[in-house]
């Protein structure tokens, strides 16, 4: 099968995903073309039966913005006649699927018979899609694409409810490579991160005000006055200045680590004891499964589709969003009770091997390929 993947190739959940499933689909023997305006975060080329095409969109003083939509259904409909693609695969709905559809029309002049599959992350539908002036959109492309996945039963529904689409949408979760992300598998650089024993309190996002950076790290206030303990906070984005703030006028700045966006994830996450993540909302909560697979339990929010990753009470806690008490107390719980520490950590691994591991689940967007390519 020849398959097409564009997503967005920067550090979040949504390009990770879209990445991992193309490296799987290669090495299973499928044909895979990246589309995007630049390299995935994650992508490591060169890689056999791997191939990245960069879209350029052109500029003009006529264009208030450069058309990137348009140049990259141009580059997606280019890539599908040369490389005689079976279906894009695009990871957002705006604009990927948009351009995706744009691309199949284009096509269909020549005989080209490309299928468009649309998975939903979550912004896409929460945020962007739902306002107004994308909605209509939105709604458009969820509609002519020819399947659609979400990453959970939470933004499936959602997506129903505040869109009104009638079609079917296979839930479709999130999977982390276990051999890869695994206790004991921290590198020797993030063992250091943690001095004199101090346990580390890991938070990972691309820090837009959706992830609540202020309460990470009034959490983090709360927990290093009862017992002594270090921050690492791993990514970049708008709200980085004001963790950097919040640090210094809480007096733990020395106790603070900045560590920017990292790719090698897998070699740090396995020196926490702890990853924070209380958002408004995860869609799914992809930093939360790789911690769980990981060994380490996650404090997060009982809202969106993280509560079907992290069952509270076992493999972490949930508490409502903004509860800052709340979640610095479950971790301090967890930080002072080793015995509980090492049951969440056993639990949470356990879960992420059984219910999520790439296999099977790249194995489930093949069948859908298939179903969907058979009409």
């Amino acid at each position: 099968m020849k398959i097409g993947i564009t997503c967005y190739p920067t550090f979040g959940g949504s390009g990770v995903v879209a990445t991992e499933l193309g490296v799987a689909l290669a090495a299973g023997g499928d044909e895979v073309h990246f589309i995007a305006y630049a390299m995935p975060s994650r992508l490591e080329l060169p890689r056999e039966r791997v191939h990245f095409h960069e879209v350029v969109a052109p500029s003009y003083p006529l264009f208030v913005s450069p058309p990137y939509t348009l140049a990259l259904a141009t580059k997606m409909a280019e890539v599908a006649a040369h490389a005689k693609l079976d279906l894009l695969h695009v990871h957002y709905a705006l604009p990927h699927a948009i351009s995706a559809i744009l691309a199949r029309e284009m096509g269909n002049g020549s005989g080209v018979k490309l299928k468009v599959v649309t998975t939903l992350h979550g912004t896409d539908i929460t945020i962007v899609g739902m306002d107004r002036s994308y909605l209509p959109i939105t709604r458009w492309g969820i509609e002519k694409s020819d399947a659609v996945t979400a990453v959970s039963d939470y933004l499936r529904d959602v997506t129903v409810r505040e869109f009104g689409v009638r079609r079917s949408i296979e839930v479709l979760p999130n999977f982390v490579d276990t051999q890869q992300y695994r206790p004991g598998g921290a590198s020797a650089f993030a063992k250091a991160l943690s001095r004199d024993g101090e346990p580390l309190i890991v938070h990972i996002s691309n820090f837009r005000p959706v992830k609540r950076i202020a309460d990470v790290l009034a959490i983090f206030e709360r927990i290093q006055k009862k017992t002594p303990a270090r921050l690492l906070l791993v990514g970049d984005g708008p709200d980085r200045s004001l963790a950097e703030r919040l640090a210094r006028q809480g007096g733990f700045e020395d106790r603070t680590i900045f560590l920017g966006s990292v790719a090698a994830i897998e070699s740090i996450l396995p020196a926490a004891r702890l990853l924070l993540l209380p958002s408004d909302a995860e869609s799914f909560g992809l930093a939360a499964l790789e911690a769980m697979a990981c060994g380490v339990p996650v404090i997060g929010t009982a809202k969106g589709g993280l509560p079907e990753v992290v069952e509270d009470g076992r493999h972490g806690f949930l508490r409502p969003v903004g509860d800052v008490d709340g979640m610095a107390a479950a971790a301090l719980k967890l930080l002072q009770d080793p015995g509980l520490w090492d049951r969440f950590s056993a639990a949470g691994r356990e879960r992420a091997v059984r219910e999520f591991p790439t296999a099977a689940l790249v194995a489930r967007y093949r069948a859908l390929y298939e179903k969907t390519l058979a009409g």
